[in-house]
Order: C-alpha cells, then structure tokens, then sequence
C-alpha cells in the first residue's frame, strides 16, 4: 500500500471520527438540555396530594362523558403531576407488538398514578403492557390503534378505574382545569403532527400521550410513551391543540375527532 493510499485512509479515519464526536456531543447537549428543561417545572404532586387539596365542588366523577364548559373555579398558573412513566418498548425493542403500544403505555401510566402504583422497572412495566394486549384481544378482537373511547375501557374494565371520562372539543382551559383537580389527560394524536424530534422520522401517524401538567409560559407537561426522553417532555399548548386527532379506520388520523380522556 502506496504512502499516498495510507494517508488517504488515515484522513478520511479522522473525518469519521470527528462526525461521530459530533453527533455524540449533539446527543449529549440533547440529553442535557432535557435535564435543565426538566429540573425548572413545578414540583410533582401525586394524585392524593391533587384530590386532598380540590375544592369541594371539584369532586372527581364517574360519568362516561363531560360537555366542556368554562372552568367555573380559577386553577393555579402551573401545575405538574407526580405519574409513573414508561416507554412503551421498556427493553428498547422497537418491533411489534411495542411500536404500537402508545395507547397501552399511556393507560399503563395513567392507571399507575390514580392507583398510586409505581413502574419500578422494565420486567413490571413490560408484563403489564402485554396483560393490556391480553385484555383488549378478549375484549375487542383485536390489539392495534385503539380510540380514545376504546381506551377508557381498557382504564375501567381492566384497571378497574370508575372515574373515566371523555371530553369532546376540548379546549386549552378545559384540560387545564381538569390537571388543576389533579386529573390526568390522555390525548390521542396525528403523531407526526407533534414533531417531536426523538421520534424516529417521519413520526408515528397515530399516538397517544399523557397529559401531566402546564407550566407558566404556557406549555403542557406530558408522558410521552414514544420515546425514552418522554418523561416531562414538554410541547407547546398549539402543537398540542393541533395534533389532537382520534383514529379513523381509514387511517386518515389528522381528520380525526377532537376528544380526551379524563381519568381521576
């Protein structure tokens, strides 16, 4: 091999390397900066702290669905919920059936909080995931892109959660109000619409997430199962509005309805 070859080689060898430092510090400054995002929210408050505090006529309810009105009583300026979180791929297995278990992951967070359950690790938090595909083959006939109305029942039947609620149209003060009753909100989405950038790309067409919290500055708090940066991942109340969309059988998720669930 020719010296010319060798130093060829050789310098090409230190460009590689310097794309590989590059992306690695890109992906640390990432990790940091959702550190630091993360360490500035309000504190984290679990679902007996949220309830012990509510007003009296903020008792939470049991009927299947609420008609959104305008919040009655004024909520504080900020507020984030103290609830297990979980990717749903727990051992980083992206292939079926964990590529789509958003909506079992968000029912899995969401019932761990209002049961004051914890999510100790990926073994607990894999075999519930599969006992819920268990429970929606039996009771649906199927597993894949559940409703929003089809994951209320996975909270109350399976979970045995009475307090399930969907809200249709809802608006910014309508989720807020009910995270103030310490309330959770479970929002099925276009998911590329929400243009996260831990997604792999171009993002899942259908998701579902968690609705934990808002902040001063006007941003929601969330647990959002897709990604293992989803614990507090915060989205802009407009990406939040605007990605709101049930699933459709025809698959067209960005025409589909607005909704919510409420659980608490």
């Amino acid at each position: 091999m020719t010296k010319r070859r060798l130093l060829w080689i050789f310098l090409l060898l230190l460009v590689a390397t310097g794309v590989v430092g590059a992306l690695a510090l890109y992906m640390n400054r990432s990790d940091i900066s959702r550190t630091l995002e993360r360490a500035t929210l309000p504190q984290a408050v679990d679902y007996q702290q949220a309830v012990a505090s509510m007003h009296p006529s903020m008792a939470p309810t049991a009927s299947p669905v609420i008609t959104p009105s305008a919040p009655s009583i004024p909520f504080p300026a900020e507020i984030n919920l103290a609830v297990p979180f979980t990717v749903q791929a727990p051992h980083a297995i992206w292939e079926e059936p964990y590529k789509e278990f958003c909506e079992e992951a968000s029912a899995l967070m969401a019932a761990s909080y209002v049961r004051n359950e914890s999510l100790p690790s990926a073994d607990v938090a894999d075999a519930k995931l599969l006992a819920i595909q268990d429970f929606e083959d039996t009771r649906f006939g199927y597993w894949q892109d559940t409703t929003a109305a089809e994951t209320a029942i996975i909270l109350r039947e399976h979970f045995k959660i009475k307090a399930v609620a969907l809200v249709e149209k809802p608006t910014v003060a309508d989720i807020k109000q009910a995270l103030s009753q310490g309330k959770l909100v479970i929002m099925p989405a276009a998911g590329q619409q929400l243009h996260n950038p831990y997604f792999r790309a171009p993002g899942p067409p259908y998701h579902m997430l968690v609705i934990k919290g808002y902040t001063a500055d006007g941003r929601f708090i969330t647990n959002d199962p897709g990604t293992r940066h989803g614990a507090d991942y915060i989205y802009d109340e407009a990406i939040i509005m605007n990605a709101m969309h049930d699933w459709r059988t025809d698959g067209k998720v960005e025409l589909g309805r607005k909704v919510i669930i409420v659980v608490g």
